[in-house]
């Protein structure tokens, strides 16, 4: 079972972050530890989560989309991979998911770029930026993001074809995280035509599965 705790040998009460809502157009933060359960949940249709991660012992170490890419020879995000940090090492795998379609292709927006392509608004990665200031979190480097929720194509020409976002609220996806974590995810406008429509979404973190219906 993907989601299982067997490899990990903790047994005695830990952190458990409480969950937090990322309204939409903005950007929040949650620690999850080595073992834990991370669950992002769609609260409003057409939700798009930009999912960025780094290492809580070496924040020079982050969740990188194309080491993911690379080490899973695919452009498709699906039950069971690993997704990877920029030493290719495991940060947590993907277990249930309702809606099985990811980007892993796009870079996160700015807000010039927003305003440049008429939308209003803060930029993906000027609300990341933020979040790490708030933490006192300082990285070599931003890097592109997991786009959870995102709905595009890739034809077999290369072009990225963005596609409606099917995503509804409710929906959500749950992966094991195997490194010690501080998550941020910006729910700020994509600028992506058919994902353009910022929604919330909950982050929550759980020992098992069982946890998140306790």
């Amino acid at each position: 079972m993907l989601l299982m705790r067997e490899a990990f040998s903790e047994t005695g009460a830990r952190e458990l972050a409480e969950s937090v809502t990322v309204e939409a157009g903005t950007a929040g933060t949650i620690k999850v530890l080595r073992g834990q359960l991370l669950r992002i949940t769609a609260l409003e249709d057409g939700a798009v989560a930009s999912l960025f991660g780094f290492s809580l012992a070496e924040p020079n170490q982050w969740l990188s989309v194309h080491h993911t890419r690379v080490f899973s020879n695919s452009y498709l995000l699906g039950s069971g991979m690993r997704m990877v940090n920029n030493r290719r090492r495991p940060v947590m795998v993907l277990g249930k998911d309702d809606v099985k379609r990811h980007d892993l292709l796009l870079p996160g927006s700015t807000t010039s770029w927003l305003a440049e392509n008429g939308y209003q608004g803060q930029g993906c990665v000027e609300s990341v930026q933020e979040q790490l200031n708030a933490l006192g979190m300082s990285v070599p480097k931003l890097p592109d993001p997991i786009n959870l929720f995102m709905h595009v194509d890739l034809t077999r020409e290369g072009n990225i074809v963005p596609q409606p976002n099917l995503t509804k609220a409710g929906n959500s996806l749950t992966c094991r995280v195997v490194s010690d974590t501080q998550f941020i995810v910006s729910t700020c406008n994509t600028g992506i035509e058919g994902n353009d429509k910022p929604g919330a979404v909950q982050l929550s973190v759980a020992e098992d599965l069982f946890d998140f219906n306790a």
